[in-house]
């Protein structure tokens, strides 16, 4: 069984913070690029943030930048998505991809989602 599983998403008011989880089992992540994207309702998935492995850069969509920050735990299989400053249209589900390096080049996983709601 292989699997991602996100957590941490809920309801936060707008300018607060939230922290997601993205764990993975039945597989270790130290040879994946892992991107979290988000669906708002109405509208297509979009890419967030993506950390690679392989030398450990990141990056992040424009709206998003300063914003947000991503790391990983390898020891912990697991990797975050630290949110700040929290904007309504943040308000969407959020998803973990796990994409292979190298040797597992066209792995890929991904988790059911997290809700997140950015509300007064």
């Amino acid at each position: 069984q292989l699997q991602l599983v996100e957590s941490g998403g809920g309801l936060v008011q707008p300018g607060g913070s939230l922290r997601l989880s993205c764990t993975a089992s039945g597989f270790t992540l130290d040879h994946y690029a892992i991107g979290w994207f988000r669906q708002a309702p109405g509208k297509e998935r979009e890419a967030v943030s993506c950390i690679h492995s392989s030398d450990g850069s990141t990056y992040y969509t424009d709206s998003v930048k300063g914003r947000f920050t991503i790391s990983r735990d390898n020891a912990k299989n697991t990797v975050y998505l630290q949110m700040t400053s929290l904007r309504p249209e943040d308000t969407a589900v959020y998803y973990c991809n796990a994409v292979g390096i190298g040797l597992l080049s066209g792995m890929d996983y991904w988790g059911k989602g997290t809700l997140v709601t950015v509300s007064p």
